[in-house]
């Protein structure tokens, strides 16, 4: 059973940095693109960005110059690293991946739960 866990959510206030991270776990062979959503209230889930295997990232518009994605192959693990946070980054905050297990060689996609950021003062 595959399960992605994030953590790191909060309050923070406007302008302020947040970290994020989603850790992958059970019987994983490989992963290919981790990315973040998000989803403010009364809205439909949107793009944040993600990141290939081979590190290469991509990022939406609204968060691009403030937001970083990374990723630890080793240990399964995506991050997102927030700065100069805006109060319409509240959001909960989704990770994805693509990935293979050990018993199949289909590509599955996989979320986590979300977890909470709020930008307020």
């Amino acid at each position: 059973q595959v399960q992605l866990v994030e953590s790191g959510g909060g309050l923070v206030q406007p302008g302020g940095s947040v970290r994020l991270s989603c850790a992958a776990s059970g019987s994983i062979s490989s992963i290919d693109v981790m990315g973040w959503y998000r989803q403010a209230p009364g809205k439909q889930r949107e793009y944040v960005g993600r990141i290939t295997s081979s590190d290469s990232t991509d990022y939406a518009d609204s968060v691009k110059g403030r937001f970083t994605i990374s990723r630890d192959n080793a240990e399964n693990t995506v991050h997102l690293q927030m700065n100069s946070l805006k109060s319409e980054d509240t959001a909960v905050y989704y990770c994805n991946a693509n990935l293979r297990t050990r018993s199949s060689y289909v590509w599955e996609n996989h979320w986590g739960q979300g977890t909470q950021v709020t930008v307020s003062s």
